[in-house]
């Protein structure tokens, strides 16, 4: 199983649509519950944004590698989490 990190900034009705969506595709399938999950807020952590090459959030990578950045669907983050919980 592979870490998913989330790249958020609070306000940002994107990085919002993209977190209920995730919580929507959770309840769809319990088991990506158990894939490792980090939030994080760029503006709070931004020692940890500057070593991710990215422009728009939300911004998702798996395993270190970015997948979906940007306006988010609800089709891409259930591809970010089948490929982390296939490891």
């Amino acid at each position: 199983m592979k870490e998913v990190k989330l790249f958020v900034l609070e306000g940002c009705p994107h990085c919002r649509r993209a977190r209920e969506w995730m919580r929507e595709l959770l309840a769809k399938h319990p088991e990506y519950a158990e894939v490792p999950l980090t939030v994080i807020d760029e503006k709070q952590s931004p020692e940890i944004a500057e070593k991710h090459d990215y422009y728009f959030v939300p911004t998702f990578y798996v395993g270190g590698e970015k997948r979906m950045e940007g306006v988010p669907t609800k089709e891409a983050i259930a591809r970010v989490f089948a490929e982390a919980a296939a490891g």
